[in-house]
């Protein structure tokens, strides 16, 4: 499953939400997230905090409801990227 989820990551044009990438995997959001939580542990994947900031400035986090402004006001939603890997 953790193969699947960073696959999902590297095959993903912009972002995908946590709940989108569930629905995808057929997983739960609270078992997604500490499954997410453990690749950031291992340094397959990074907290992504620029990536999140565009997202919502963008609307892709689908998350706007409308003219009513962005819920993450006070803090963006959580953004995650693949890790690059060393060329050395």
């Amino acid at each position: 499953m953790l193969r699947r989820i960073l696959n999902e990551f590297e095959s993903a044009t912009g972002g995908i939400s946590i709940n989108e990438l569930g629905h995808r995997l057929g997983v739960e959001r609270g078992a997604l997230e500490g499954m997410i939580d453990y690749l950031v542990h291992k340094g397959q994947l990074q907290n992504d905090r620029a990536a999140a900031v565009a997202m919502c400035q963008s609307g892709g986090c689908a998350s706007c409801p409308g003219s009513r402004g962005c819920p993450f006001v006070v803090e963006t939603p959580r953004a995650f990227s693949i890790v690059p890997k060393n060329s050395d």
